[in-house]
């Protein structure tokens, strides 16, 4: 980076992102107040200069940056490739050693993805291990467990005995199933999305009457915060990750709702999803709210199990 004056970083990074993108090969969609990529919707590209992926699975230095980081992380250059690749872009023609830079190439290959087929897991001859997890190691009381299990929301798989999480559309119809495991160890436990399943889709749960949507990352947090409430009456919904197009989905489905509650996580990916979200749906017309668990929790299970499993504390905030 000593090699470039500020004149040239400055050129550099005054590039359109979504020029940029779209010389590499991918479609850009403009989407409210930012932009995203058909081949990775979980890009999001903000004033046409920095870019977010929301997602955890990537190293730290991965998620996000300048038109040089994208450059970086998706087109495998290294920050001088980058540079000058960005002024050869803009036709800058103050520096010297343009000429080597390396050309923009197409970086997205056309793949054929072959479809599979979607097909729920099949269920236990009874629920009575997750019944057992979901009450005595996520302190979820059996008269909320029940209603899920009566709403045909979640059960127990036949096989290794999961927690399967359903996520309906507006007719009922199971679009998306997420798994996860009774039986931790070490904090760790299974977890995976049912094969072949509509992403575009989360577990919720959704009242026709209702114009509130309560948002969550993980379905055992919704599974919480009902319990935590006492809250049968509103709709909710668990993203499964920190995209928001199940949330999209929801809202296209259910044209109701007017507000919308987000009780993502307390660390510092659910506070940044935060922010991002309730700035892009209170653009759209909601009313937005930002609604974490006590600042001591990481999120609502974990307020809820401090709560009611773990030894009395002489200070706690108290449940509403």
């Amino acid at each position: 980076m000593d090699r470039f004056t500020e004149a040239e970083l400055a050129a550099a990074k005054s590039i359109d992102l979504t020029a940029v993108a779209t010389k590499l090969g991918y479609t850009v969609k403009r989407v409210g107040n930012y932009y995203t990529l058909k081949e990775m919707d979980s890009i999001r590209i903000y004033n046409k200069s920095h870019w977010f992926r929301w997602s955890r699975q990537y190293e730290k230095g991965e998620n996000g940056g300048s038109q040089i980081d994208f450059l970086r992380v998706f087109a495998g250059m290294d920050i001088k490739e980058a540079v000058f690749c960005l002024l050869d872009f803009a036709g800058y023609i103050g520096i010297s050693e343009a000429k080597t830079s390396k050309p923009f190439k197409h970086q997205v290959e056309a793949k054929q993805v072959e479809s599979k087929l979607f097909v729920l897991p099949q269920p236990a001859a009874s629920n009575a291990y997750i019944y057992s997890y979901l009450n005595q190691e996520r302190a979820i009381s059996k008269v909320v467990i029940e209603y899920f299990i009566n709403h045909g929301l979640i059960y127990e798989s036949r096989d290794y005995h999961n927690v399967v999480f359903k996520g309906n559309n507006k007719e009922g119809v199971t679009r998306f199933a997420s798994m996860r495991g009774v039986f931790d160890r070490g904090g760790n436990s299974f977890k995976c999305d049912v094969a072949g399943n509509d992403k575009n889709y989360g577990f919720n749960i959704f009242k026709d009457n209702s114009s509130e949507l309560i948002v969550f990352e993980a379905a055992i947090d919704l599974m919480s915060y009902m319990d935590i409430h006492m809250d049968f009456e509103t709709n909710k919904l668990a993203l499964g990750m920190l995209s928001d197009a199940p949330l999209e989905t929801f809202l296209e489905e259910h044209p109701q709702i007017t507000s919308i509650r987000f009780c993502l996580d307390n660390d510092v990916p659910g506070r940044k999803a935060t922010e991002e979200l309730t700035e892009k749906y209170y653009s759209l017309g909601y009313d937005v709210e930002d609604c974490p668990p006590p600042k001591n929790y990481k999120d609502y299970n974990e307020w809820i199990v401090a709560v009611k499993l773990q030894p009395v504390r002489t200070e706690r905030p108290m449940m509403r």
